[in-house]
């Protein structure tokens, strides 16, 4: 029932992506400022301008981004021109959401920093086992991305403070019950209608093409009837993995590493204590949450004096109702496993030992470490086959660099076969034939690389281009071995085809004369329609309606009665509809009622977060200056 109102949350979807993919991992986290160093600009922010550099490198990492989530799906279809132009929609947005939260002094915190790093499963998986960060690693991780530490931490600083410009809108969303019900039954509407279709295909009987004919309309459309130009290309990829594949790993390097990574790659320890709990009510005061913590103080100096009543206070004294009965015990558990302050308290104790009165988001706790589980220590020769890849991976991401500018050097230099960059850094040479500027799936799916591969060197000379970066560390170059223009074809070849066109074009124009004829006739004489048997649509039951038949029959006016429609469908014909009456909607079931509100109110915030992003355009004079692209009749 829901499959209607979500696809039309167009505004919603649009301002929610602003939020879902951070800009510092789709950018850098050099400032906005980073790229503009000139080139033409296509739009502008608050007298700032966005420059066509800026633009491209946007898109290509936010395309990156979503192949990296999903790669399966082809990149043709992030490289339109409709694509392209919504991620310029996204970068103004973008900006707009920087001016905002820093005219507003919407600022972060360290202490929001740190929650939001310490929630990030990327960065607690880089823990060690004492539960300290890896910062070999942390920093390794992020130098893959191009960034260090410092400019990550930056980068989702200014992202918390942007999200927080519509959190309040989007917090603040709310329809009432009867807004709600009179939203839902509009848009659930149902209706009676009668409806047909007059396809070209029974007209066609009707058509007399001549030779002459067919002749007239080749010459005026031979635009229409040229071959796809074409090119027969190699390339090769040059990537962390081939890089890795060239690495010969020393084994006193490999022992090193086996050293230096035994604990991590063994597994963690675990820790099994008890607890004692007592609970803070959401909003007690500060009086009842000091009452509280004297008490548990005071339970921990019982302890002092006698460690041995644990379990027994346990059950009498903590509120932890799923523990207290097991005299408080947790059994065993790793790291990450409970919130951080517990965590750090219980892995800082001694087998026996008793915390001090910790605190967490749950209360107040005092824990006692029952027992250590250390993890068995493994073989160097029982990691060899875990430890070989991990580290060929880590060394070609330091070494990825060198050899991507031996890679660029070697097909620029020797620039009539890509063999001798193949040979010398154990590359595959990939052959495809019938390459057209639309691409196929994979490499030569980036537009770069086919814009360098069909340039009038690149075809002329049959040279290799240059190493375009495909994404991070990821590089290729290809080159023409064979290529074929396009080029009109002869009449003869297509004679058939220019025909059918023909056809079917006069078929179509047919059809539309017979059936304005008849619903103008129809109209008039309501009784003497041949329409089949009335049915009942709605957006949540179309009954194989055309989407835009099924819009028209919706918003008809029925203040007068019944209404007739007639609708030009091109190629598919041309549809006569009578919208016959209203039929009010069923009341949904409670569930399905709450569900809906749901629904509505997430596309209500949406409106106002539309609205709210149209006022800052209006306040900081943000405007585009390219075309948006148009939309053919075919909906590309």
């Amino acid at each position: 029932m829901f499959d209607s109102i979500r696809n039309h949350k167009k505004y919603l979807m649009g301002f929610l992506m602003i939020l879902i993919i951070p800009s510092f991992v789709l950018f850098g986290i050099e400032g906005y400022s980073r790229f503009n160093e000139g080139g033409q600009r296509v739009a502008q922010v608050a007298g700032q301008d966005i420059t066509q550099q800026e633009w491209d490198a946007w898109h290509q990492r936010y395309a990156e981004n979503v192949l990296a989530s999903s790669p399966t799906l082809d990149r043709r279809l992030l490289d339109t021109e409709a694509a392209r132009y919504n991620s310029l929609r996204r970068l103004v947005d973008e900006r707009l959401l920087a001016l905002a939260s820093q005219k507003d002094r919407l600022l972060t915190s360290d202490a929001r920093l740190a929650q939001q790093l310490q929630q990030d499963p990327v960065v607690a998986s880089l823990r060690k086992p004492d539960g300290t960060l890896d910062m070999s690693q942390y920093r390794q991780l992020l130098s893959t991305q191009g960034m260090t530490p410092e400019m990550f931490e930056s980068g989702l600083r200014a992202e918390l403070s942007r999200r927080q410009v519509l959190q309040g809108l989007r917090a603040s969303g709310f329809v009432s019950p009867a807004v709600s019900k009179a939203m839902g039954d509009a848009y659930f509407e149902r209706r009676e209608i009668q409806w047909r279709r007059l396809s070209p295909r029974d007209f066609e009987s009707r058509v007399q093409v001549t030779d002459a004919d067919v002749a007239e309309f080749y010459n005026a459309n031979k635009t229409m009837f040229q071959s796809t130009e074409q090119a027969d290309v190699e390339y090769v990829v040059l990537d962390l993995d081939a890089v890795a594949n060239g690495i010969t790993l020393a084994e006193a390097d490999l022992k090193a590493y086996y050293e230096q990574n035994l604990a991590r790659l063994s597994g963690g320890e675990q820790r099994r204590a008890s607890h004692i709990l007592l609970t803070v009510a959401s909003g007690a005061s500060a009086d009842d949450k000091a009452k509280i913590k004297a008490k548990a103080q005071a339970l921990r100096e019982q302890l002092r004096a006698t460690p041995a009543k644990f379990a027994e206070l346990a059950r009498t004294e903590s509120q932890d109702p799923g523990s207290a009965r097991n005299g408080g015990d947790l059994d065993y558990f790793a790291r990450g496993a409970m919130v951080k302050s517990f965590e750090d308290a219980a892995f800082a104790l001694e087998k026996g030992q008793i915390s001090d009165v910790v605190e967490s988001e749950f209360g107040f706790h005092i824990i006692q470490v029952t027992d250590i589980k250390s993890p068995p220590k493994r073989s160097f020769e029982s990691m060899r086959a875990e430890l070989e890849p991990e580290l060929k991976k880590q060394q070609a991401q330091r070494k990825f660099a060198e050899v991507a500018e031996q890679f660029s050097n070697l097909v620029y230099e020797q620039a009539d076969s890509l063999t001798p960059a193949a040979d010398k850094l154990k590359l595959k040479v990939v052959t495809v034939k019938g390459l057209t500027r639309e691409g196929r799936p994979g490499v030569l799916s980036n537009p770069k690389l086919l814009e360098a591969l069909f340039a009038t060197d690149s075809v002329q000379k049959k040279r290799n281009t240059e190493a375009v970066e495909l994404g991070a560390n990821q590089l290729a170059a290809a080159r023409v071995m064979q290529y074929a223009p396009a080029a009109t074809q002869p009449l003869e070849a297509v004679a058939t085809q220019v025909r059918a066109r023909l056809v079917a074009e006069r078929a179509a124009a047919l059809a539309k004369a017979d059936g304005e004829a008849k619903l103008a006739a129809w109209r008039a004489q309501p009784g003497d329609a041949q329409l089949p048997a009335a049915i009942t649509v709605s957006r949540d039951s179309s009954e194989g309606l055309p989407l835009k038949v099924l819009t028209a029959v919706l918003s008809a006016d029925l203040a007068s009665g019944p209404a007739w429609l007639g609708l030009d469908e091109g190629p598919a014909g041309y549809v006569i509809a009578k919208v016959v009456k209203s039929v009010p909607r069923t009341a949904p079931a409670a569930e399905v009622a709450r569900q809906e509100a749901n629904e509505l109110a997430e596309l209500w915030v949406g409106a106002e977060a539309a609205a709210y992003m149209a006022h800052l355009k209006a306040k900081y004079k943000a405007e585009i200056s390219v075309p948006e692209p148009k939309v053919n009749a075919s909906g590309s």
